[in-house]
């Protein structure tokens, strides 16, 4: 397998089968994020290393791609074959790919 250590790629890039990692904070998830992503924020990344889901590569999102940046250079470094996705959440909506929410409402990035 190709080595995706500190490999960056766009939305639009994404597999199809992916393991998606969301690290945006609690209000941004439940405004809304990807329907498969598994959420665990960037501010409680190093206290629930266990509710990182297994993956190689693992995707890391976040609203545009500074926090998953270095989340993903965390989790190299750390054991992890992590992959950022460049413009985040915000080009994931602008593709007009889809979103769910949490909150009951018409889902958004905020």
């Amino acid at each position: 397998m190709e080595d995706v250590s500190d490999q960056e790629i766009t939305v639009s890039e994404l597999p199809a089968e992916r393991v998606l990692l969301d690290v945006r904070e609690n209000d941004e998830w439940v405004a809304g994020h990807a329907p498969d992503a598994v959420h665990v924020p960037m501010s409680e990344l190093t206290g629930r290393l266990a509710d990182v889901p297994e993956g190689a590569p693992l995707y890391v999102i976040c609203r545009s791609g500074g926090r998953s940046e270095r989340v993903t250079q965390y989790l190299d470094a750390n054991g992890w074959e992590a992959v950022n996705v460049a413009g985040g959440m915000s080009v994931w909506a602008g593709l007009g790919l889809p979103l769910v929410a949490e909150s009951g409402t018409t889902p958004e990035v905020i």
